[in-house]
Formats: C-alpha cells, sequence, structure tokens
C-alpha cells in the first residue's frame, strides 16, 4: 500500500486505473461520520480486500454499508458491485 508518491530515483509514480491497494475500510453507512470517524471502521484492508469482503456480504444487506477509501471517498453497494465487475479486479 503505498501512503504517498515516491521521488526516489525521480521514477513516475502515477498509474493510470484503480489504485486497488490503497488503504480503505468498511463502515455502516449510518455510523455518523464525524471526527471519530476512522475509529468507526468495521474493517480494513486495501480496497480490493474490503471489496471482495462486501461482495460476500448477502446482496440485500450490502446497501447497510460503504467503503470508505484513502482520500476520503466513499463507495457505496451499487458502486461496489461495479468495481467487482471490472475485469482488471484483482479477485485473489
Amino acid at each position: 500500500m503505498t501512503d504517498h508518491p515516491s521521488t526516489f530515483r525521480a521514477d513516475d509514480t502515477h498509474h493510470e486505473g484503480i489504485a486497488w491497494d490503497d488503504r480503505a475500510s468498511l463502515h455502516r453507512v449510518d455510523d455518523g461520520d464525524g471526527v471519530l470517524d476512522g475509529a468507526k471502521g468495521l474493517r480494513s484492508g486495501t480496497f480490493a480486500e474490503m471489496i471482495r469482503h462486501m461482495m460476500l456480504l448477502p446482496k440485500d444487506e450490502r446497501a447497510a454499508y460503504c467503503i470508505e477509501k484513502a482520500g476520503d471517498r466513499e463507495y457505496h453497494a451499487a458502486e461496489v458491485a461495479q468495481l467487482a465487475a471490472l475485469p482488471d479486479f484483482p479477485h485473489a
């Protein structure tokens, strides 16, 4: 997982596409966000791991959860399902 871009040897650090290995955490949609939002995560790992976990939940329960990805971006059930269906999604 990368926390910030590297300038070691001035290599290009910007990669096109989805950063599947970014930090992410699973939250309940109704957890209230706020100052302590980081502590309200139910599970954390890479973005791909959180998508895989959410897709293991029963379909009718997924809407109660969202994935918060590094950069303060939330992904809800419908978008998570679309990402899981992408051909470049790392299934394992």
